[in-house]
């Protein structure tokens, strides 16, 4: 085993080859997880990030990512991301080079409309790991943030 860096400034760069993906993580129905950078393959503390493949004319189950805040970027096809707002649903549609925010807790679905063509994005979140919660709707019933909710103070009831 390798002796440890005497300091954070002197550690190693880690490259993760499309052959290096894993796809040992949770999953959802009508979409594929991959792996690319997390504990598990490179070390990571806080960091867990991978893609995500939907297939033509595909929607995933509804879910969401716990306490997780995860950033996508559309890398190929149209995805369209689906979330509830005041009871109705609301339609998120993108093409490459978009950028989506999904907060903690926030129950959602990816679509691809395109009878032909996979989408594909690239997915970043604040948590190592890469917290799923598969749902049977897009209503969220569970923890609810209360008072005070900056990084510092978070209050959390379930309802």
């Amino acid at each position: 085993m390798a002796t440890p860096p005497a300091d954070g400034f002197h550690q190693r760069l880690h490259r993760v080859t499309p052959a290096g993906l894993s796809v040992q993580t949770t999953q959802t129905a009508g979409m594929s997880r991959v792996e690319a950078l997390s504990g598990k393959t490179v070390g990571s503390v806080d960091l867990w990030m991978g893609q995500t493949h939907v297939a033509a004319a595909t929607k995933s189950a509804d879910h969401h990512h716990g306490r997780s805040e995860t950033g996508i970027y559309v890398v190929s096809g149209h995805p369209s991301f689906v979330f509830l707002e005041h009871e109705e649903e609301i339609r998120l549609d993108t093409s490459p080079g978009d950028y989506i925010y999904v907060p903690p807790w926030v129950p959602h679905r990816e679509e691809n409309p395109d009878p032909d063509e996979e989408a594909i994005v690239v997915i970043a979140r604040t948590t190592q790991e890469a917290i799923v919660v598969n749902l049977p709707d897009l209503r969220w019933v569970g923890p609810v943030a209360t008072g005070n909710i900056g990084p510092a103070n978070r209050d959390w009831h379930t309802y």
